[in-house]
């Protein structure tokens, strides 16, 4: 089985512009700049034939494809693709003090204590089981050859390591902004990234 993924964050909202965390419990709208990201995007890759969408749960990933949903593409909601849930710092102003706590939170993932997690919240392992479901329902469609993943920034990282088989306390070596594209290959016995966090198709006007 030859498959083609192309995974990219969703656009910009108005939390991402004032440096707020989202996650999973946030349900928020591209602003303006979102919905020229997706534009940008939608007018850059409209002639690949992709057979299958997949999106989270949250509504920002559709705005951002949603011209393609509009071209008739079939696309599908999974809960597995949703950002990681911050629990009580979703929303939250950017502080001294929330700057610590995820700062040493993220110290703690890097150190390999991936069941680490704010208050209800989620932790990378939490995100890497209902990953891998989400893996198995879109790689078990053998017929579907090009394939459009729109997800967020944190679990598109979480994806990308399983993906490639790293480790997720690498997870931080794979930059991202918004709308950024990770196209991925597999080859029938493994993954490859071809286009690493490209941006491209961001410099048009």
């Amino acid at each position: 089985m030859i498959k083609t993924l192309y995974i990219v964050r969703h656009g910009q909202t108005d939390l991402n512009k004032q440096g707020i965390v989202q996650g999973r419990g946030r349900n928020t709208d591209l602003n303006d700049e979102g919905r020229k990201q997706a534009n940008q995007f939608f007018e850059a890759y409209k002639s690949v034939p992709f057979d299958k969408i997949y999106i989270s749960e949250l509504k920002r990933t559709q705005q951002s494809i949603q011209q393609f949903i509009d071209f008739g593409i079939p696309f599908e909601k999974l809960s597995g693709l949703d950002e990681l849930a911050w629990g009580i710092y979703e929303g939250m102003p950017s502080t001294p003090e929330t700057k610590a706590a995820f700062l040493k939170l993220m110290r703690d993932w890097i150190a390999g204590n991936l069941d680490e997690k704010f208050e209800n919240g989620e932790s990378p392992n939490q995100v890497r089981l209902r990953q891998l479901e989400a893996l198995q329902i879109i790689m078990s469609h053998t017929e579907e050859n090009n394939v459009l993943i729109c997800m967020h920034g944190r679990a598109m990282r979480l994806l990308l390591c399983q993906l490639t088989g790293k480790p997720l306390t690498e997870m931080d070596t794979f930059p991202h902004q918004n709308l950024v594209l990770y196209k991925v290959t597999f080859d029938g016995e493994k993954f490859e990234i071809i286009s690493f966090n490209n941006a491209e198709h961001l410099k048009n006007d």
